[in-house]
């Protein structure tokens, strides 16, 4: 008994990262193929890179071991590329606002090849950034910045390309908000590292004077 709970402990946090991954591949496609302007927004959220990154990231945060972090989040990508091109098989419209894996037709299983190949090479050292990120203080915080940088690069990017008229405001839209949303993530992540530290080592001072202090105290 105590070996079958230990092995549904185990195995059921890697279904849930595994089916999270099958959920993301479907939700940009799906939300994209919708009139609603928030669906859409949705669509295009979920079908870039950057929210891709931050998947394979928070799958390697959530684990402790580094090893089974790098193997999860390429899993994981690897299932919900795989879902994102059956579901574009079996729904073949051009989803708006897709930008990172264009819509079915010629060459549609090379493109998932190639992109289930890459989601599981690039998902590992994410997923290893990830675990890398639960260092405390400082020496995590280049880690922790990893998301939100990749965010404000690609956003920039983007916005730095004409949107095409087909895709209206709502693509413009999603990356003003997408890029001013990471860099206050920046600002934030940095300025709490910073006050943690200066709080919690910073105004503290060194031990000999701390026991003096206390000394003095009992005088």
């Amino acid at each position: 008994m105590k070996i079958a709970h230990s092995t549904r402990s185990r195995t059921a946090p890697i279904a849930a990262v595994l089916g999270a991954g099958a959920l993301l591949g479907i939700v940009g496609p799906f939300a994209s193929k919708s009139d609603n302007p928030a669906l859409q927004a949705v669509g295009v959220v979920f079908s870039v890179g950057w929210s891709w990154a931050c998947f394979a990231f928070l799958v390697g945060y959530s684990r402790r071991s580094r090893i089974e972090a790098s193997l999860l989040a390429s899993s994981a990508l690897a299932v919900g590329v795989t879902v994102y091109y059956l579901f574009k098989f079996l729904s073949p419209n051009v989803p708006a606002g897709g930008h990172v894996i264009s819509g079915a037709g010629d060459g549609l299983a090379s493109r998932a090849l190639f992109w289930g190949v890459a989601a599981f090479a690039i998902g590992a050292p994410v997923g290893l950034l990830g675990s890398m990120a639960r260092t405390p203080g400082i020496g995590g915080l280049g880690f922790r910045l990893l998301v939100p940088l990749i965010a404000f690069t690609e956003a920039s990017l983007r916005l730095a390309v004409d949107v095409d008229d087909s895709q209206g405001q709502v693509v413009e839209m999603v990356w003003v908000s997408v890029r001013a949303l990471s860099a206050v993530a920046i600002m934030l992540l940095m300025g709490q590292t910073v006050w943690s530290w200066r709080h919690g080592w910073g105004t503290r001072p060194p031990a000999p004077a701390r026991r003096r202090a206390v000394h003095d105290k009992l005088k």
